[in-house]
């Protein structure tokens, strides 16, 4: 997702001075001696290469810029900003709304940069299928296809062979579901096989004497008066 060879965050960058080698095919960023970004250079006269990546953390805290920015039309020219990536987007608009919706995605293009990009989007792939579109939920499934697949980065993701058998658990989220098509979910309900209620307790009730309208008389008691 990203044309970040070792340093994330290349929002922190901004304001700083850095250092660019250009080179006959492509430019790379400096940070002193760590390279911290690389672009394709372009050919076109005032042509611009961005990459949707280097823009997360500031399009996190104002998502409202993303539907219209340059990084994320080139990132769907280029194909890193997949159809599935567009889906995911669609829904969890439909239920969290634009802002809050747009950080999700966020989150899952977050996820970006420590895992396969298809082992990402099998994960959001899963979770359109059971309707829980969070970033979570797409991290788990990811994290599961990762494995599957053996494309598991880092030491505290991998299993050893034999040492332990996956579960295979799906995460369902019926608020999700409800929200994205509630005709579905009441369709996909069990029957109700429980009678009806009856009343006929309470008819009973309505039928006694009402003994408040005419109460019963006190009987006298014996005695001299005084």
């Amino acid at each position: 997702m990203s044309g970040r060879p070792d340093t994330p965050y290349q929002a922190r960058f901004i304001g700083r001075k850095v250092r660019v080698s250009l080179r006959a095919t492509e430019i790379q960023v400096f940070d002193g001696r760590t390279l911290i970004a690389r672009h394709p250079r372009t050919v076109v006269r005032g042509g611009q290469c961005v990459q949707l990546d280097h823009y997360l953390e500031v399009l996190r805290i104002k998502p409202g810029a993303l539907p219209g920015s340059t990084a994320l039309s080139q990132a769907r020219a280029s194909g890193v900003f997949t159809p599935a990536h567009d889906a995911f987007w669609a829904a969890v608009r439909k239920t969290d709304g634009d802002a809050a919706g747009t950080r999700e995605l966020i989150d899952v293009l977050l996820l970006h940069r420590s895992m396969d990009a298809r082992d990402v989007v099998d994960g959001i792939a899963a979770a359109l299928r059971v309707g829980a579109v969070t970033a979570d939920v797409v991290a788990v499934e990811a994290r599961r296809a990762a494995a599957e697949r053996g494309t598991v980065r880092g030491p505290a993701d991998q299993v050893a062979c034999g040492e332990a058998e996956i579960v295979q658990h799906r995460i369902l989220s019926l608020t999700q579901r409800r929200l994205a098509d509630p005709a579905a979910v009441i369709a996909g309900l069990p029957a109700d096989k429980r009678p009806l209620p009856s009343m006929a307790a309470y008819d009973r009730l309505l039928r006694l004497p009402d003994r408040a309208a005419s109460p019963e008389p006190v009987p006298a008691r014996e005695g001299n008066a005084s």
